[in-house]
C-alpha cells in the first residue's frame, strides 16, 4: 500500500512539473501583428513628418513609421491588436475627417523590422486587402513584375511636392526674389487651385492678390514693420493664413529649384458647419442665371461634391435688399451660362435669392450629384454684409455653401 502510495505521488508530481506547463502554454507558431490606421504614405521621410505635425494639430495623436515591406512611411493614427476597432476607426475617418482614404495595415512597422514581414493592407469599406502600390515619383512602370506590388485604384496616395531647400536669406535678397504660393491638399498633396490675398498687417488692408502655384514679385509693405499676412480662401478648403515680415534679417525660408521663395499651404476640405462664400460665381443682372465666369468655382463646387460622397450641403441665396423685380429664369434648355431661351417672371428678392441658389443645386444634379444631398435657403436681403447703399454693396450679392455633413 505504501508503494501504491510512493508511486501515486511520483506521478502527479512528474505530471505537474512536465505536463502542466505544455497545457498551460499556448502553442505559438506565428506572430500577431498589429493593425494600424493609417492616413498617408510617403515616400520621403520630411514629408511624413510634415503630415504628421499636420495630423496633430488638429488633434489626431499622429505617428510615422518606414514600413519596410512597402518602402513608405507610414502615418498612422491608432495602434491596436482589435482588427474589428481598426476597422471601425478607419471608417470614422473616412466620414467625419479629412482623411477619405484612409484604411488599416496588419503587418510590421518600424525600421527594424524586415522588408519581407508579411502584412496586408486592408479596405475599410470592404474589409478585403487592397492592391499594393510600389510608388513611382516622377513615371509609372512600364510592366510589372508578376510578384511585384501593383497600382490600384483605392489604394493610399503618395505625396507629388517639390523638394524645396532650407536656406537663410537677408532682408535684401528676400526683396529680390520671386513668390511661389504652393496651394496644396493635406491630405494628399494635390495641387490646388486658387489665389493668395495678402495683407499689410500694421494698416490692414489688402495690397495685392497673386495666382497660387506660379512665380510672382510681391512687394514689401510701405509701413515701418514689414509685416504680411498671406491669406488664402479656395473655395472647398477652410482659411489658411502664413504670417511673413519682409525685414526680418537672415530668416530661414524655403526655396524651390528655381530659387524662389515658397510659402506652402497645406489645405484642408471643409467640414461640418463650415460655410464658404462662392465669391467666384456671378450671376446676369435681375437673373438667376450665371455668367460665364462663374464655371470654375462651381466646377470646385461640384468636384468637392464628388470627392466627398457623405458630404451634404445647403445652398445659401442672398440679395442687396429686399425690393421686388424683375426675375429671369433658365428656360427648358437648362443654359445655366447664358441668357439664350430663358424665361421672364416677376418676384420678391427672395425669389430672386432662392432661384440663383436653386440653378446651382440643379447643376450638380445635371453632373451626377444626388438631390438628397443638397437643400436651398432663400434669404433674400436680410443678410447682408454691406449697407445696401455702401459703395462694396454688390458683394451683399452672393452664394454661401454651408457643410451639414462629412
Amino acid at each position: 500500500m505504501k508503494k501504491f502510495i510512493l508511486f501515486a505521488r511520483v506521478g502527479l508530481l512528474f505530471t505537474f512539473l512536465f505536463l502542466q506547463p505544455a497545457i498551460a502554454r499556448p502553442l505559438k507558431l506565428f506572430p500577431a501583428y498589429p493593425n494600424y490606421v493609417v492616413i498617408g504614405a510617403f515616400a520621403i521621410e520630411k514629408n511624413a513628418v510634415k503630415f504628421t505635425q499636420q495630423a496633430n494639430a488638429m488633434n489626431h495623436h499622429a505617428q510615422f513609421d518606414l514600413n519596410p515591406s512597402r518602402n513608405l512611411y507610414y502615418v498612422y493614427v491608432l495602434t491596436t491588436p482589435d482588427r474589428n476597432a481598426a476597422i471601425a476607426e478607419a471608417l470614422r475617418l473616412r466620414k467625419e475627417t479629412q482623411y477619405a482614404d484612409a484604411w488599416v495595415y496588419n503587418g510590421a512597422i518600424g525600421k527594424n523590422s524586415a522588408a519581407d514581414s508579411p502584412g496586408t493592407d486592408i479596405n475599410p469599406a470592404t474589409e478585403k486587402p487592397l492592391s499594393l502600390i510600389a510608388p513611382q515619383e516622377h513615371k509609372e512602370p512600364e510592366q510589372a513584375p508578376k510578384d511585384s506590388v501593383i497600382a490600384h485604384e483605392d489604394v493610399p496616395k503618395v505625396d507629388t511636392k517639390p523638394e524645396l531647400t532650407e536656406t537663410k536669406l537677408t532682408d535684401e535678397e528676400v526683396a529680390s526674389k520671386n513668390f511661389v504660393f504652393n496651394l496644396f491638399r493635406a491630405v494628399d498633396g494635390k495641387q490646388v487651385e486658387g489665389e493668395v490675398e495678402v495683407i499689410d498687417t500694421e494698416k490692414s488692408r489688402k495690397m495685392a492678390s497673386y495666382k497660387g502655384n506660379t512665380p510672382v514679385k510681391v512687394s514689401a509693405p510701405a509701413g515701418k514693420s514689414g509685416s504680411v499676412s498671406f491669406v488664402c480662401e479656395a473655395f472647398g478648403y477652410r482659411k489658411a493664413q502664413v504670417e511673413f515680415d519682409f525685414k526680418s534679417p537672415e530668416q530661414s525660408l524655403a526655396l524651390d529649384q528655381e530659387g524662389n521663395i515658397v510659402i506652402p499651404f497645406d489645405l484642408v476640405r471643409l467640414r461640418k458647419g463650415d460655410i464658404a462664400v462662392m465669391y467666384n460665381v456671378f450671376f446676369f443682372k435681375d437673373a438667376a442665371v450665371m455668367r460665364p465666369e462663374s464655371k470654375f468655382e462651381v466646377n470646385n463646387l461640384l468636384d468637392m461634391m464628388k470627392e466627398n460622397p457623405t458630404y451634404r450641403i445647403k445652398i445659401h441665396g442672398h440679395t442687396n435688399g429686399n425690393a421686388s423685380g424683375k426675375i429671369i429664369t433658365m428656360g427648358e434648355t437648362n443654359n445655366f451660362f447664358t441668357l439664350t431661351g430663358t424665361n421672364d417672371g416677376y418676384g420678391s428678392a427672395k425669389k430672386l435669392s432662392e432661384e440663383r441658389a436653386e440653378s446651382i443645386k440643379q447643376y450638380l444634379i445635371s453632373n451626377g450629384i444626388e438631390e438628397s444631398r443638397m437643400e436651398v435657403k432663400a434669404w433674400g436681403g436680410k443678410k447682408p454684409l454691406h449697407d445696401k447703399h455702401a459703395a462694396r454693396a454688390q458683394e451683399n450679392v452672393r452664394v454661401e455653401v454651408e457643410i451639414l455633413s462629412n
